[in-house]
């Protein structure tokens, strides 16, 4: 790859939609009975609107949008512990941007620094750490989420702070894994997936082999997939081509990016820092056995669920979503946005109701922002 332009070619593209078009009835795909696909990734959703590409593609496949957005499958009640760490008046609580405006069952974050609680928006854990240095007399707290993408930069802050001697920097450690909720949602036996667009840069940390269950026990494809137009078509069509032959296999189409064991020197960060939970609760699917990660004890010091007494295992429920809200069945894959009676009327991005509005990666977002107006026509 040169030039992005390369992966937007629209004569290559017209190509790879005859292509598909020839192989969604030989895969068994009808108007009735569509090919369901599953975009794990929440910037694959917003890529396949932005570009049209679901207005391009045959009736007999359709795509249903998974839970890869982190924010999106955030509980109200870690929304909750966070606004009663950052009201604290010893506590600088630093967030990525996305996080402010998810609704908890009080208030958001953005409402509580309204409040006066001193939030603080940052671009990475390092930005908090370096506050943590600056202001010695503050407890400076970083809002670890995401999946294993962003769990190494986490992980090395961590290290960083321990290896410095920064003893005021703590972190709300809410870092999420992708397998597990996978796993639940093929053994939900509401869900019909035909097979997967796997996330990419996920897949650049952790590499293909934890995929392989997908494939091995369910007889499910899943193709890792690049963010640009032509890479999507392709991993569709080769998605497509697996469900024609009667294969089931993990292949990996964004190979210029994601190696088949992935970044060796990013997971040896995530496992020293971090150790499996015995589960985490999701928006939309409840408890998953393994499915995000804590701090281990030698990094203890920094654990900030240690340190103010709140989060996870406090005895908290997960808290109930506003009336009519459809957030989890649209992450399960069980309804389109547009199916929700708020999406567009009381659920809008500048006033969400749901975290799948306010996330940059949110499937309410993408449908607002790119398509809304055209899916709530046809239906």
């Amino acid at each position: 790859m040169k030039y992005v332009d390369e992966f937007r070619d629209p004569i290559l593209a017209r190509h790879l939609i005859a292509h598909i078009e020839k192989l969604v009835p030989l895969a068994g795909g009808t108007e009735e009975k569509p090919i369901a696909i599953m975009e794990i990734c929440g910037g694959h959703t917003h890529a396949i609107f932005r570009y049209g590409l679901d207005r391009l593609l045959p009736a007999g496949l359709e795509f249903l949008h998974g839970p890869g957005c982190p924010v999106c499958v955030l509980p109200m009640s870690r929304v909750d512990d966070c606004i009663e760490i950052a009201e604290r008046k010893e506590v600088i609580f630093t967030t990525f941007g996305d996080a402010m405006r998810v609704p908890g069952t009080r208030k958001s974050l953005m409402q509580a620094k309204a409040d006066g609680a001193d939030i603080r928006m940052v671009y990475s854990p390092l930005d908090a750490l370096a506050l943590a240095r600056k202001f010695p007399d503050r407890q400076v707290v970083f809002f670890g989420l995401g999946f294993e993408t962003t769990m190494p930069a986490t992980a090395l802050t961590v290290l960083t702070a321990a290896r410095d001697g920064v003893s005021n920097f703590f972190l709300f450690c809410n870092h999420i894994l992708v397998p597990p909720p996978l796993r639940a949602l093929l053994q939900d036996p509401q869900m019909r997936i035909d097979g997967f667009i796997g996330p990419g840069h996920v897949s650049m940390i952790t590499g293909a082999k934890p995929y392989r269950f997908i494939a091995g026990e369910f007889g499910k494809p899943l193709v890792i997939a690049g963010f640009e137009p032509l890479d999507l078509l392709q991993s569709i069509s080769m998605v497509l081509e697996q469900l024609a032959e009667g294969r089931a296999e993990i292949e990996n189409q964004y190979a210029r990016l994601v190696l088949e064991d992935g970044n060796p020197q990013a997971m040896a960060a995530i496992d020293t820092v971090f150790e499996p939970r015995d589960s985490f609760d999701w928006r939309g699917l409840g408890e998953i056995d393994h499915s995000g990660v804590k701090i281990r004890p030698a990094y203890a010091a920094y654990d900030a669920e240690q340190k103010f007494g709140v989060g996870y295992g406090a005895g908290k429920t997960a808290g109930r979503e506003p009336d009519g809200c459809r957030c989890g069945d649209v992450i399960k894959g069980l309804a389109k946005p547009t199916a929700c009676p708020k999406f567009g009327t009381e659920c809008l991005p500048e006033q969400p109701l749901g975290a799948l509005m306010v996330s940059s990666e949110g499937a309410c977002a993408a449908y607002y922002q790119y398509g809304g107006v055209r899916q709530e026509a046809a239906e």
